[in-house]
């Protein structure tokens, strides 16, 4: 049972035959996977099918939440569109896609949802997936002069350019990846599996005797444990008596300490205020 505080949710139960019904043909799949209702829709009709999603009754997904892209390298229409919708009337939420390539556009839907617009231009940025009818279809999360497109599977993680600030130039400056393998070294090994080397820090376990050098091995099996070395010179001040000032210094602490409590307070300066102006009374 959930808090009083946790909004209701309508049921999903019915929403793909409602669905079925609203779009006809538009409609290619539709499924129901852990509580989560996917359409596969027609890629030309998408703007009639988020219309009748959000004006047909008992549906009523009214609002755009996002448009997401992914990309299937394999598949002739590679780059998949997604768009998840949210009904503020039910509570529950519906997801739409459609699939295109790399030359063919999806139509925009700006005039369903004006923010559409900014959610197009991130798929466009990060796929290449181009929308007819956006007229503002600019780069919006990568730099000026980006080359490529980041989320497609095929992009190289190193990028092609790398920029770097130019003391001598005064100002950002991009270059071509350069990518130095002189200090890398890649021996694939797991060391769970066990590694044929020995790792930075084991050569500790091996037992040494008290006061060789590392990594000297000990003459026996086993490790002495906080091995005791004996000091040089011994410590002046093992305890609160001793001051290192010499026998005498320490009778005197000695003698100072085990004064009565109204003695040490009758031999502290007084901070009371003084009448007169700290003169004497006549």
């Amino acid at each position: 049972m959930l808090a009083p505080h946790v909004p209701r949710m309508a049921s999903d139960e019915g929403v793909i035959a409602a669905a079925r019904k609203a779009l006809g043909k538009s409609l290619i799949a539709a499924k129901e996977l852990v509580g989560e209702i996917t359409l596969v829709v027609a890629r030309d009709s998408i703007v009639p099918v988020l219309k009748a999603l959000r004006d047909t009754p008992g549906l009523e997904y009214q609002q755009l939440m996002e448009i997401a892209g992914v990309d299937y390298p394999d598949r002739p229409e590679r780059f998949e569109v997604v768009y998840h919708l949210l009904s503020l009337t039910n509570n529950r939420r519906i997801r739409v896609t459609v699939s295109t390539d790399e030359a063919t556009p999806v139509p925009s839907v700006t005039s369903l949802w004006p923010v559409a617009g900014w959610l197009a231009r991130e798929v466009f940025d990060m796929y290449g997936v181009s929308f007819a009818g956006n007229s503002d279809l600019r780069r919006i999360l990568t730099d000026y002069g980006f080359e490529g497109y980041p989320q497609r599977k095929d992009f190289p993680l190193t990028g092609h350019v790398e920029l770097r600030y130019s003391e001598a130039e005064k100002r950002v400056v991009y270059e071509p990846v350069s990518l130095p393998q002189d200090f890398r070294g890649f021996d694939f090994l797991m060391p769970w599996e066990g590694a044929q080397y020995v790792l930075p820090g084991d050569e500790k376990a091996v037992g040494e005797a008290p006061g060789a050098p590392s990594p000297a091995p000990a003459p026996t099996a086993t490790t002495p444990q906080n091995v005791k070395t004996p000091a040089k010179t011994p410590k002046t001040t093992d305890t609160p008596a001793q001051t290192g000032g010499g026998a005498p210094a320490n009778a005197e602490a000695t003698r100072q300490a085990r004064k009565p409590a109204a003695a040490k307070a009758a031999s502290e300066v007084s901070k009371k205020p003084r009448g007169n102006g700290g003169g004497k009374k006549a």
